[in-house]
């Protein structure tokens, strides 16, 4: 299954394909960096500031910063990832800031009712935006 993660809200998102995994099927997900959270605005950019900031620099936690990255993180929250099979589904799930090359000519999917646009929702900050607060790689 490829998604086309733009505009997509990452929690529903993310049971959708955390379900898809579980179940045996491999997931790409594109264009994460397009992906959105829904919320204030200044008070995501906090939560997510907080976030890196806790622990020291060499014992950790340590939270990414790319939007891939991210959305993959939040992906493994929604699986069993210390059980057996929950490992396993997390491997069959690949996120990407882009399309690469191989996946070009790929029809791409989206999740239904996962889109911002058809809600009434009206605060939301892409992952893009929370990378470059937390000074993440840009492209």
């Amino acid at each position: 299954m490829n998604i086309d993660g733009t505009n997509l809200i990452i929690g529903r998102l993310a049971t959708v394909v955390a379900k898809k995994a579980i179940l045996g099927e491999e997931v790409n997900i594109f264009n994460c960096d397009k992906i959105v959270i829904t919320g204030n605005r200044s008070h995501t950019l906090s939560e997510f500031k907080r976030f890196t900031e806790m622990g020291t620099h060499t014992t950790g936690p340590f939270q990414p910063k790319e939007p891939f990255r991210i959305a993959k993180k939040k992906i493994r929250g929604m699986l069993p990832y210390k059980q057996e099979k929950g490992k396993i589904a997390f491997k069959r799930i690949k996120c990407f800031n882009n399309v690469p090359e191989e996946f070009k000519d790929t029809k791409l999917e989206t999740v239904d009712g996962a889109n911002v646009d058809n809600s009434l929702i009206s605060k939301y900050i892409t992952l893009k935006e929370i990378s470059k607060f937390l000074g993440g790689k840009s492209e």
